[in-house]
């Protein structure tokens, strides 16, 4: 089952149970769904990697409002943000844990054969098309940087 029957499946759910916060987050996947199929060159078909990054997108986007509400004192404004994390985060892949990307990064550095930070680049393509979907960007290249320094 695709991502978008999927989303339109959950939608039917949070209508019936009345639940607003999930019927907007899901609304907003398949906006960027529905986006991302007509803009130009896309054919109308998604990849599923295409769906993925763009799940993990719309998690980006709200916590990265929610962290900003959060410094100007707004957690009335936080918490709806981190709530829809919740939600669209369902359709994401499982998530790893800093251990199973830390062994992934050592593997990677040894096959590459990298031995220092210029290196960067070349372990961080790899790592983050081997992971793609299970593990959020900014944890993939602390510990690239961590171990390459």
């Amino acid at each position: 089952m695709g991502l978008q029957q999927q989303v339109m499946d959950q939608m039917k759910v949070a209508m019936k149970a009345k639940d607003t916060v999930a019927l907007e987050s899901l609304r907003a996947i398949k906006s960027a769904l529905l986006l991302a199929q007509t803009e130009g060159g896309a054919g109308g078909e998604l990849s599923e990697e295409a769906e993925i990054k763009l799940v993990q997108k719309l998690v980006k986007q709200r916590r990265d409002s929610a962290a900003i509400y959060k410094e100007q004192g707004r957690e009335d404004l936080a918490a709806p943000e981190l709530a829809q994390v919740a939600v669209i985060e369902q359709f994401l892949p499982e998530q790893l844990t800093t251990e199973e990307i830390e062994k992934v990064v050592i593997q990677t550095i040894d096959a590459v054969g990298a031995s220092g930070m210029k290196d960067m680049g070349k372990v961080m393509g790899i790592v983050s098309k081997e992971l793609a979907g299970q593990a959020d960007g900014k944890t993939i290249s602390s510990l690239v940087r961590a171990k390459l320094a």
